[in-house]
């Protein structure tokens, strides 16, 4: 590089790291570089001058600067930053105007008229012709989504390169048509054969969902799934409630008995001993009521054969085979497995006792909330009365 372009390339790299949005994941300065790279591969194969290859060189580095004011009219906001820079550069007014003309040629509308124009526009879609296309592609969806102009799906995404690539785009340059454009053809084949397999497989499960018996068990089954689901969730939520209750009283009561019930036995403080008693008896009856949500229920663990040819007892809970051996209890499976309705009662079972422990745990979770905010506000009181009662010198010592 000459010394203006790596001035220039310096230039613009500081720009867009301090101006460009966070959202240019693609129109940023690696996409610069590359369009840098592309132009250099290309003018080796010219018989371009000296002068026309900086100059060239120059906008390829300065064609998407505008992207720091946004999408909207870039080529002229870029073609503003690039005839500032190179103005106060001392660059020739001529060149200037040449370099700004080629920037405006990346317009898709518009027509590349000289050779330089040809080149920057060739470069600026080399991509098109790279083994990392795709990756390239992938993020311009990303910036146009991030951005809010446009939500292509992958699908809707392929369909407008293809577009792109059939009608909208032709490269100009002779070595961009000699070397480019089979690589291009290449990954247009690519595209469209990855389409055509998408809508063969979109037709084969249309097909296998129309012939497939569309009955209400998917739903059923469905249903059964998402409340027992749910209401395990709600029981691991009771049971995290009632070991917060029980941690908070546990400190309570631990500093009360290393803090302040040790200086009760000095007659000053006697006046402390009611509020102290009201202070720890609600804390253990809130942590009596926490551990009593949260005890389990202890259940036989046996069943009879009779019991499953009645379909009496649920199989689907532990509580009532833990005691069973493997046989039986296989047995016992295979006979459920086989009628339909055995299973759906099964699961209705479960999710009727599991509510039943659900109502359970949160009524004794109620009280334990009531009895732990009516202990510290009558706590509070007591102290606060019985410190009223008191002489004002009277201090625990």
């Amino acid at each position: 590089m000459t010394s203006l372009v790596e001035k220039t390339d310096a230039f613009v790299a500081d720009l867009l790291e301090k101006q460009l949005p966070k959202t240019c994941i693609y129109h940023n300065y690696v996409h610069a570089k590359r369009v840098y790279k592309s132009t250099k591969e290309i003018i080796e194969k010219s018989t371009l001058t000296p002068e026309e290859r900086q100059d060239i060189l120059l906008a390829a580095l300065l064609h998407d600067t505008g992207y720091i004011h946004g999408r909207d009219d870039h080529e002229e906001n870029s073609v503003k930053i690039a005839e500032d820079f190179l103005t106060q550069e001392a660059y020739p007014k001529d060149r200037i105007a040449r370099i700004s003309q080629a920037i405006m040629a990346t317009k898709m509308e518009n027509t590349p008229e000289s050779e330089i124009d040809k080149v920057l526009r060739d470069a600026d879609a080399s991509h098109f012709a790279k083994s990392y296309f795709e990756e390239a592609s992938e993020y311009l969806r990303q910036e146009l989504r991030i951005q809010g102009i446009a939500e292509h799906s992958l699908e809707d995404w392929r369909k407008c390169n293809i577009e792109m690539f059939t009608t909208a785009h032709h490269y100009y340059t002779p070595y961009a048509i000699e070397h480019w454009k089979p690589k291009k053809d290449a990954n247009l084949l690519k595209m469209i054969k990855e389409q055509k397999e998408i809508k063969k497989a979109k037709k084969k499960e249309k097909l296998k969902a129309k012939l497939k018996d569309e009955s209400p068990e998917k739903g059923v089954q469905s249903m059964f799934r998402i409340t027992l689901r749910n209401h395990i969730k709600l029981s691991d939520i009771a049971d995290t409630k009632a070991n917060i209750l029980l941690s908070v009283n546990a400190i309570i009561l631990s500093m009360a008995l290393s803090n302040l019930i040790p200086k009760l036995d000095n007659p000053s403080n006697s006046y402390l001993i009611i509020p102290t008693v009201v202070f720890i008896v609600f804390s253990i009856i809130s942590m009596i009521l926490s551990v009593l949500a949260t005890r389990p229920n202890v259940t036989m663990g046996k069943f009879t054969r009779e019991d499953v040819e009645q379909k009496k007892v649920n199989l689907l809970f532990f509580g009532n085979f833990h005691k069973m051996s493997l046989t039986d209890f296989e047995w016992a499976i295979n006979e459920m497995m086989q009628d339909k309705d055995y299973i759906y009662s099964a699961l209705t079972k479960d999710l009727y006792f599991l509510g039943i422990v659900l109502d359970r745990k949160y009524r004794i979770l109620r009280i334990t909330y009531t009895v732990f905010i009516v202990g510290i506000i009558a706590s509070v009181i007591a102290f606060a009365i019985y410190f009223k009662m008191q002489e004002p010198a009277t201090v625990i010592t």
